[in-house]
């Protein structure tokens, strides 16, 4: 564990002293190291299931995909960030790094901690660079705004948790996830016990977003830089589920009955978000929207609590977060071109940028679950089990997949196909750094397809 974690909290240090022209490759080499040592995690023979111990950090199949998927998003923020901070001072430049390092620290702490309350204090201190860069960093005015909403969505969810962990260690002793699952199981029958079910997971669900405490996601993403819009849709939102994979061993007798608005949320949710992305003008928009409507499945597949179920969510979470971040690094290289993110004013850019336009396909066809890719095995495992769960929901997770194939086609085409608009006279080529973003992105993905096991979580 800590031969990950040192050499991240050392990247902050090289940052400030290495001297400004080399600034961006010395962070980008290093990060890429980090994040190849990280893919070491992943072969693990422990058979507990937990390894690399210590009393308070530890990995188990289900939290080293999400700690990989965390290391592996650091190089690609950089490169990713390096043209549109390029006109900025030194210091800011270096300040920028400096926060996208620190939430790579806190990640890491998150995914990897044993203890509840550890975990808490690392869930919320994503919050302070996050915040930081959207308000700091964002492009339009309404900035300050979409900072507000993410932090006070977060913080009024997450109090309620705090409270319900005191309560958990009050009454068996011990928070730490070791040791938790061997307690003997409460017996919860009180109004007061439900209100702490809904305690434990309403954190976890407002930051997945659950459809309905989701607003603040679109504006956070569409004000946020690059990275923040990369960081957000790959690894913060899936805080939410693996919190709630963390949580649901305790919540067990109340589980079966209080589940069900929720599930019906998330479902709805699906539909409901994909309708908006249908007829969404705002390219950015529309990628957070499609964010929603994934993580809703992903929601329901926890919410049911069947093997298959939390697999086919761990899988969609890890596919979600290349493809998405992929596709807002697409959305940024348009943006840089054309100064705008709607979508009627920048069409036909495979006339102009036609190896782009490869790039966009194969992320648009991951989007909409492709056959191969692992975001159907995730999406068909869910599915399967919501089926087995209750036959009803086929109606609304098959309309789901049906609207998300149909929106990802829209993006694509009206992005990519027709004729130029006559207003866009010349545009940049596009730069190798950016093809080199999309392929670190997207060969991941087509490679799980060959050992999907690495991201399968417990079952494996």
């Amino acid at each position: 564990m800590l031969k990950i974690l040192l050499p991240t909290i050392m990247l902050v240090p090289t940052i400030w002293a290495v001297p400004a022209k080399h600034l961006w490759s010395t962070a980008l080499s290093y990060s890429l190291l980090i994040s190849l040592t990280s893919l070491t995690w992943l072969k693990s023979s422990a058979e507990s299931g937990w390894s690399f111990l210590s009393p308070y950090m530890a990995t188990d199949p289900l939290s080293t995909p999400l700690l990989a998927l965390t290391c592996w998003l650091l190089p690609l923020m950089i490169l990713a960030s390096q043209n549109h901070t390029a006109s900025e001072p030194s210091s800011r430049q270096r300040t920028y790094i400096t926060l996208l390092t620190s939430l790579q620290i806190f990640l890491i702490m998150a995914f990897g901690a044993t203890e509840m309350i550890m975990f808490y204090i690392m869930f919320e201190a994503t919050l302070i660079p996050t915040l930081v860069i959207i308000t700091r960093w964002g492009n339009q005015t309404e900035r300050l705004n979409a900072g507000t909403y993410f932090l006070f969505y977060t913080l009024a969810g997450s109090l309620p948790l705090l409270v319900a962990l005191l309560l958990l260690q009050n009454s068996t002793g011990t928070l730490s996830l070791l040791t938790l699952q061997y307690a003997p199981s409460l017996h919860l029958s009180s109004f007061a016990d439900k209100l702490w079910w809904a305690g434990c997971l309403l954190a976890f669900l407002v930051k997945m977003p659950l459809y309905g405490a989701h607003l603040w996601l679109p504006k956070a993403h569409v004000e946020a830089p690059i990275a923040g819009s990369m960081v957000l849709a790959a690894v913060l939102l899936k805080l939410g589920g693996y919190g709630m994979m963390r949580m649901m061993i305790m919540l067990e007798p109340l589980t079966k009955e209080l589940s069900y608005p929720f599930i019906i949320f998330a479902l709805w949710g699906v539909i409901m978000t994909g309708s908006i992305c249908l007829r969404q003008t705002d390219l950015k928009s529309l990628i957070a929207y499609s964010s929603v409507s994934h993580m809703g499945l992903v929601a329901a597949g926890i919410l049911i609590q069947t093997p298959w179920g939390f697999t086919g969510a761990l899988i969609l979470m890890i596919a979600h977060g290349l493809t998405s971040s992929a596709l807002f690094c697409l959305a940024n290289t348009n943006y840089e071109r054309t100064h705008s993110r709607t979508m009627v004013l920048a069409r036909g850019l495979q006339m102009v940028l036609p190896l782009m336009t490869a790039w966009w396909f194969i992320a648009s066809l991951a989007n909409l679950a492709l056959p191969p890719l692992p975001n159907l095995m995730g999406e068909l495992m869910i599915i399967t089990s919501l089926l087995h769960w209750s036959w009803w929901t086929i109606a609304l997770t098959g309309a789901g997949t049906l609207i998300t194939a149909g929106y990802s086609l829209y993006m694509f085409l009206m992005t990519q196909r027709g004729p130029l608009p006559a207003h866009i006279m010349s545009l940049d080529p596009t730069h190798s750094r950016e093809h080199l973003l999309l392929a670190l992105h997207l060969l991941p993905l087509i490679l799980l397809i060959t050992k999907p096991e690495l991201i399968w979580g417990w079952t494996a």
